[in-house]
């Protein structure tokens, strides 16, 4: 059987491709994930992400190579391995970013179709925002936005503390300006998840020309004379043939994909015994991601997510789909434009937590406390991905190559992130339950002590993008129709094929840069009325 699309990754791209291509009853569509189906019920109570995060049944648990800015660290990365992928394991913050990132993409990559005002009605064709539709925000899209239904008073109080401290209460970080503080909008519906299986493929599952595979590994895409013309699964020699492969595996793994396929820098490939398709000296660099810092202080009052009763925060959820059980955790947050900022964007973001994370919440500390993570949005660092051999089963080397620019402009940044989560923190707001500093464990007061601090503790805030990049010049490896040069029949749609980061969480972008795909690759010029 040869379909008309196969998809390589049912995340937060593939799902909502599924949906859109076998809107068609004339195509047949095949959906491949490496992972199982989303049937774990932490993935749906939105605060059971805490349970998720050692799972391996449900998250690839990439770590990079030492990095050398960080100690010689290698840093966690997760990634959804399930239906939904990312977004069947995320934090849920929904964030589109700024206009001053999308009228980027349409210079880097000279398509106006990139621009803000071309975009946003295919983030408004996704979206069944709660509050009802607006000039900014759509109603009866396929992807559930809402309010969060149960927040912690601490959240509050990192909001007024923010107030104190200067800066402007935003109710909306999608509206009219992003800059501010104030609770996050959420991918939630009812108080559950809303993951892109659960928005997207769901309503999807039953026609009879589409197919979804779980745990189908894909071991590499067949190119024959120039084009792909199928997929290989690991373990199989069996060709399944498509007249189009789309990869939207994300942005590890779409850029291993291609290299394992013969796509990528010929001299990597021949090192690793792969004959080349295509000379692509970028797949697998320009990696980018929003590095974090995390401020710890202890709490006078046992009021924090840290020991909480989770056998009656599941009771309550299931029966009424509120309280502790529907908390993203990441309840409030924030988008400051700093002192170092060098163009109209906000260049930081500010993700408050009731409780004392430390390396991901993987290992647990004692006590009650509350965690400001900040991140810079804009990072000059670039990394890069390697193949450690022709092996598909063996995870890719990740170069991240944080606070790795030669003008330290990155750590400067983060600096400044590190010092303005601890003017919050020490605002009145917090005197009712501040108690002893966690992390760093004394206060700092030079930037040598920040920077120090900063290469000790921070991690990823899980926003890689930018391997696959599309771009109007030759050395990008996609055309603006997200189009393999110099590869027929393959696409890739996922962050990876971000030019730059936008400033703020990546899902969002991502599902839209899915929603524009399926028009490009149907021909559509505007988003349709149906969104069934």
């Amino acid at each position: 059987m040869t379909y008309d699309f196969i998809i390589v990754g049912a995340g937060s791209a593939g799902c909502v491709l599924a949906n859109r291509l076998s809107a068609d009853p004339g195509k047949r569509v095949l959906l491949l994930e490496a992972g199982p189906r989303d049937w774990n019920p932490l993935i749906h109570m939105p605060a059971g992400i805490a349970r998720l995060a050692n799972n391996r049944r449900v998250n690839w648990g990439y770590r990079t190579e030492p990095e050398a800015q960080l100690q010689g660290r290698t840093l966690w990365w997760p990634r959804g391995k399930t239906l939904g992928g990312s977004s069947a394991i995320n934090a849920m913050c929904y964030i589109r970013g700024v206009a001053g990132d999308y009228d980027r993409w349409a210079q880097a990559t000279g398509d106006a179709r990139w621009s803000w005002s071309q975009v946003l009605p295919w983030f408004l064709r996704s979206e069944d925002n709660s509050r009802g539709a607006s000039a900014l925000h759509g109603a009866g899209g396929l992807l559930g936005v809402s309010d969060l239904r149960y927040h912690n008073e601490l959240s509050d109080a990192f909001i007024d503390g923010a107030t104190s401290a200067g800066f402007e209460r935003n109710g909306d970080f999608n509206g009219a300006q992003q800059a501010g503080f104030g609770l996050y909008q959420v991918t939630q519906r009812g108080g559950r998840r809303c993951s892109t299986a659960v928005a997207y493929l769901r309503p999807a599952r039953e026609r009879a020309n589409l197919e979804v595979r779980t745990g189908a590994a894909v071991a590499n895409v067949v190119i024959r004379a120039g084009r792909a013309v199928g997929v290989q699964l690991l373990g199989s020699r069996t060709t399944i043939e498509a007249g189009e492969v789309i990869l939207a595996g994300g942005a590890v793994n779409t850029p291993q994909l291609l290299m394992l396929s013969g796509v990528g820098p010929a001299d990597h490939l021949r090192e690793h015994g792969i004959a080349v398709a295509a000379d692509h000296s970028e797949v697998g660099a320009n990696l980018q991601d929003h590095l974090d810092i995390c401020t710890l202080d202890g709490s006078t009052r046992k009021i924090t997510y840290d020991h909480l009763n989770e056998l009656a925060a599941g009771w309550r959820f299931l029966r009424h789909r509120d309280g502790p059980g529907s908390s993203n955790v990441a309840e409030a947050g924030g988008f400051v434009r700093s002192r170092l900022a060098t163009d109209e964007r906000c260049d930081l973001q500010f993700h408050f937590v009731p409780a004392l994370l430390d390396d991901h919440g993987r290992h647990r500390l004692p006590g009650h406390g509350y965690t400001v993570h900040a991140c810079y949005l804009h990072p000059h660092s670039r990394g890069q991905l390697r193949l450690r051999s022709a092996d598909p089963a063996q995870p890719i080397a990740i170069h991240a190559h944080y606070l790795g620019d030669a003008e330290g402009h990155d750590l400067a940044r983060m600096i400044e992130a590190a010092r303005l989560s601890r003017e919050i923190l020490d605002q009145p707001a917090f005197a009712p339950y501040r108690g002893a500093p966690v992390f760093p464990e004394q206060r700092l007061a030079s930037d040598a002590d920040y920077a120090a601090f900063i290469r000790r503790k921070a991690e990823t805030i899980y926003h890689p993008a930018g391997t696959c990049r599309m771009g109007n010049d030759a050395s990008a490896p996609l055309d603006s129709e997200l189009r393999l040069r110099g590869v027929d029949g393959l696409r890739v749609v996922d962050a990876s094929v971000m030019p730059s980061l936008p400033s703020g969480n990546t899902n969002a972008p991502v599902i839209m840069i899915a929603e524009r795909a399926s028009a490009l690759i149907l021909n559509e010029t505007s988003p349709t009325a149906d969104r069934s």
